[in-house]
């Protein structure tokens, strides 16, 4: 009787699973119980509990596949400064291209990137700049070129509308009014987003301005001030990404880490104060930083700018697209120990190598910014709701899959509104969303009722969203344009888990 009711709830759920109505399940027949023989029905419920325990180990992040430890034997590469193209003013050619990367030693692994074989160049732009952007699409499929945290005219923003055929280019120009900023670029094209990423395509954004240079903060670019985006791979017996192999609905997560595309990396570092901008670059998997020795760092900025003052911490996650800038004092660490940033399941992520050579005496200020919550803002209305929802490929907002054709919300250009993002669970818990929003920087008003987090009183443009939680949010488009919001594990946004806001 007991394995007859398990097939039957399982029946149930995958009906539930897959959207149908629980009152199109049918119960099994009781004929079609005494066609199968014991060992049927028992490989059936075993096949069934292992997939459930599947299921519910990526749903929670809780248990997914652990990450190998870093050996720390391979120097970590520093992506290059995308070169400006020759003229007067701010302009950059980006290319989307195929090439195969030595990851492993002796082995070449087919990749893709921007301007060379994997990953891509830094662009790095100043408040103030008029900044004109060739992209070329030299892959042998549709791209787009989207700039991730970045606030432009939503016609450069590069979302799916915006998809550049192989062998097609196109000229965008903006003018960069942001604070200074650790952003980034991806491609995002219909369906095909994660894969893509996957693949190698991801690069980073520095925004530059008066203020940020003013600061003291460490700032010598691949010395004291050192971009890590980080990625979990899997490689198959050739040593190459097989996506389509690995695939899941649910998030693809892997159990090779890549830093800046480096397998097994180190950081040599001196005893100085380092300023490290992390980038979840992963598909999936969310990073709780720490250091092995159990030594706090320093927060000081979060996506799109500087917290008004340092926050201590111990320990930092971060979800899928976000970033965070940290600054670890290697003069007051015992680099006599093995020194390594790990992950909360205490798996080697960055080994450090500490020279005995001093540094720069930087600073880390008490006051950065003046960011600020308004009265006006936290009295504010709630205009829109997002209910997030599901899992695998059975992923809505507000009930609805993404439809090109739809426009979801509207808002007025300048004009500040509260979002309320509801992440809804399901008969299984639900698991994290984080949550993106194109074209602008937002501030958090608070989750479940309560004032965030210290680190996250900044400006955000993702923002991770637990099981049952309620998160307002205060935004304001100063651009025009069709923008999207979505889940940013990128199987989920391909699966639909997007909508659309135009502003006016």
């Amino acid at each position: 009787m007991g394995i007859k009711f398990k097939i039957t709830v399982l029946m149930i759920s995958i009906l539930v699973i897959s959207g149908c109505s629980s009152n199109s399940a049918q119960p099994v027949d009781e004929a079609d119980h005494s066609a199968m023989n014991k060992e049927d029905m028992e490989e059936m419920d075993h096949s069934a509990m292992n997939h459930d325990k599947m299921r519910n180990e990526h749903m929670s992040h809780d248990e997914v596949i652990s990450l190998n430890d870093s050996t720390g034997e391979n120097e970590l590469k520093i992506p290059p400064m995308l070169e400006r193209d020759k003229g007067e003013g701010v302009e950059y050619t980006v290319r989307a291209q195929k090439g195969k990367t030595e990851i492993f030693d002796g082995i070449e692994t087919n990749t893709s990137g921007y301007n060379g074989a994997f990953l891509g160049p830094v662009l790095r732009f100043s408040k103030g700049d008029t900044v004109k952007i060739r992209t070329i699409n030299e892959l042998d499929e549709e791209t787009t070129f989207h700039w991730h945290g970045l606030e432009v005219p939503g016609d450069a923003d590069g979302g799916p509308h915006d998809s550049l055929k192989p062998g097609e280019e196109k000229l965008i120009e903006f003018k960069v009014k942001q604070e200074a900023s650790t952003l980034w670029f991806h491609p995002h094209p219909k369906g095909k987003t994660a894969e893509q990423v996957y693949n190698g395509l991801a690069g980073l954004i520095y925004i530059d301005d008066d203020h940020s240079k003013s600061l003291g903060l460490p700032n010598e670019y691949g010395k004291n001030d050192i971009p890590l985006i980080f990625q979990d791979r899997t490689f198959d017996e050739k040593r190459q990404l097989n996506y389509s192999a690995i695939k899941n609905d649910d998030g693809t997560v892997g159990d090779t880490l890549l830093i800046n595309g480096t397998l097994n990396p180190k950081l040599t570092v001196k005893k100085e104060k380092v300023r490290l901008r992390l980038l979840n670059g992963s598909n999936a998997r969310n990073y709780t930083f720490k250091l092995n020795t159990g030594d706090s760092f320093v927060q000081v900025a979060t996506d799109g700018g500087f917290l008004n003052e340092p926050v201590t911490l111990k320990e930092m996650t971060l979800t899928p697209s976000e970033r965070a800038e940290i600054v670890v004092d290697f003069s007051k660490i015992d680099s006599e120990k093995d020194l390594a940033l790990i992950n909360e399941d205490g798996s080697s992520l960055l080994s450090f190598e500490v020279s005995d050579q001093s540094g720069e005496n930087s600073e880390v200020p008490g006051k950065m910014n003046d960011f600020s919550m308004t009265e006006e803002e936290r009295n504010l209305p709630v205009t829109k709701e997002v209910e997030l929802f599901g899992m695998m490929d059975q992923v809505t907002i507000n009930g609805k899959k993404f439809d090109p054709e739809r426009i979801d919300f509207t808002q007025e250009q300048g004009v500040t509104e509260v979002w309320e993002i509801y992440n809804k669970p399901d008969m299984m818990g639900g698991m994290i969303h984080p949550f993106h929003i194109h074209g602008a920087q937002f501030k958090i008003l608070s989750r479940n009722g309560e004032e965030p987090p210290e680190n996250e009183r900044g400006w955000k443009d993702s923002i991770s969203i637990q099981p049952d939680e309620t998160v307002k949010i205060a935004i304001q488009f100063k651009n025009k344009g069709v923008y999207m919001f979505h889940c940013h594990i990128l199987e989920h946004e391909d699966n639909g888990m997007m909508g659309q806001v135009k502003v006016e």
